[in-house]
C-alpha cells in the first residue's frame, strides 16, 4: 500500500503553512522528482517511523513531498530540497543498517548536515572503503550530529591539545568524554582524567555540606553523566576505584605530570590565566588534552577579561599540535529550542 500523509479532512490541514506556500510558488522554483529504492527492507519500519513520522518531519523541514510504496520512495519538490531529502533518507537507512538508533535528534542532525557536500562520505564512508567518522564505546556508537562535530572528531584524533569553544548543547564535553572512553578501552591511554573549576555564579563551596569530595561532586556531575552514558556503571565505579578514571577539580592538578592520559578540562572559561597555564603545562608523554568551554559564559569576577580560556586561545591558536574548534548555535544538538534560546541571548548581549 502506498504511504500517504495522515488526513482527517484535507491535506492542507496537516501541512505547515510554509510548505503550502512553497507549493503555491512551485512555478517559480525548479522542480524535481527522484525515486529511491532500499534493498534492505527489514529496517523500513524504523526508517519511515511510526505513522511515517520521520517522512513527515523531512517534508516539513525541507519543503518536499514524499510518498512510499513498498521499498520505493518518491520525493518531489524544489530540486535542491529533493537532493537533500534523498541524502537524508540514505543517511538514515545507512545508520539503521549500522545498528545505530534513529531518533528525532538523529534525523534533525542528518538534515542539518545535508547542506554539507561531504554528507555521503561521512555517513556511508568515503569512496574506496574508508570508514565513516564515529566513536565506539561499550554502550553506544557516537556519530557526528553537526558539521562542526565532524571537524571536532577529526581534531580529537590528530592533535595533542584541542580547544573546543561554543555554547551549551553542542556536544563539546560529551564527544570528548566518548573519545576518551574509546581510547581507554583500546589501551591507547592508561588513564582518563576529567576536571573542571569549582566555580559557579553566586555560589561558594564553603557553604555546601560535607567533606571536600561531597562539596565538589555536584560541580563535576556533568562529567559523571557523560561517563555513565558511554560505559556500564559497574565499569565506571571499578575504574574510578582503581584510579584509571579520575574526576577532580582543577586545583588537584597542581604539581603533577599527566602522562599516558586523556585529559579533559570542562567549563574552562571559569579558570584564571594562572590556572590555565598550570593545567596546560601538566601535559605529559603519550597524552591528549581537550579544553572545553563557552567564552561568553564566564562566572569569574571581572568577566571575559579574567578568563584563562580566552587568554590561552589568544596565545596558543595556530601553535603546532594545538587545534581550536568553534561551535555556534547552529551546532546545538539538544532540543531545537535550546539553539533558539542561546541565539536570542547572544543576540541580545552581543
Amino acid at each position: 500500500m502506498a504511504r500517504k500523509l495522515p488526513r482527517v479532512q484535507d491535506e492542507a490541514h496537516h501541512r505547515p503553512d510554509q510548505q503550502r506556500l512553497a507549493q503555491q510558488r512551485a512555478g517559480a522554483d525548479r522542480r524535481a522528482r527522484v525515486e529511491v529504492e532500499f534493498d534492505e527492507q527489514t529496517v523500513l519500519g524504523a526508517l519511515f517511523g511510526q505513522f511515517d513520522t520521520n517522512l513527515v518531519h523531512i517534508e516539513n523541514r525541507l519543503g518536499v513531498y514524499i510518498s512510499a510504496r513498498g521499498n520505493r520512495v518518491v520525493i518531489e519538490g524544489p530540486d535542491d530540497s529533493v537532493a537533500r531529502a534523498r541524502e537524508v533518507l540514505k543517511g538514515m537507512h545507512q545508520r539503521l543498517l549500522s545498528g545505530l538508533d534513529l531518533d528525532s535528534g538523529a534525523v534533525d542532525s542528518l538534515i542539518a548536515m545535508s547542506v554539507e557536500p561531504t554528507l555521503e562520505g561521512i555517513i556511508t564512508g568515503a569512496p574506496g572503503g574508508a570508514p565513516p567518522i564515529m566513536i565506539r564505546t561499550r554502550k553506544k556508537t557516537i556519530v557526528p550530529r553537526s558539521a562542526t562535530q565532524i571537524e571536532y572528531m577529526r581534531a580529537l584524533v590528530s592533535n595533542d591539545v584541542i580547544f573546543a569553544l561554543g555554547p551549551a548543547g553542542t556536544g563539546k564535553t560529551y564527544v570528548a568524554v566518548a573519545q576518551a572512553v574509546a581510547q581507554l578501552m583500546s589501551g591507547s591511554v592508561q588513564r582518563l582524567i576529567l576536571s573542571r573549576p569549582a566555580v559557579e555564579a553566586g555560589e561558594r563551596l564553603g557553604f555546601l555540606p560535607g567533606d571536600m569530595k561531597e562539596k565538589v561532586d555536584p560541580y563535576l556531575r556533568p562529567l559523571y553523566d557523560a561517563l555513565y552514558d558511554c560505559m556500564p556503571p559497574e565499569q565506571v565505579e571499578r575504574r574510578i576505584a582503581s584510579a584509571e578514571i579520575e574526576i577532580a577539580p582543577i586545583a588537584f592538578m597542581r604539581g603533577r605530570t599527566l602522562a599516558d592520559a586523556f585529559v579533559i578540562l570542562d567549563e574552562a572559561q571559569n579558570t584564571t590565566p594562572a590556572q590555565m597555564k598550570m593545567f596546560l603545562t601538566r601535559f605529559g608523554q603519550n597524552s591528549r588534552m581537550v579544553v572545553c568551554g563557552d567564552p561568553k559564559q564566564v562566572d569569574l569576577p571581572g568577566g571575559t577579561a579574567a578568563s584563562g580560556l580566552n587568554d590561552a586561545v589568544q596565545r596558543l591558536e595556530g601553535v603546532e599540535g594545538i587545534a581550536t574548534v568553534r561551535f555556534n548555535t547552529a551546532d546545538v544538538v539538544r532540543h531545537p529550542i535550546v539553539g533558539r534560546i542561546v541565539e536570542a541571548y547572544e543576540g541580545k548581549d552581543g
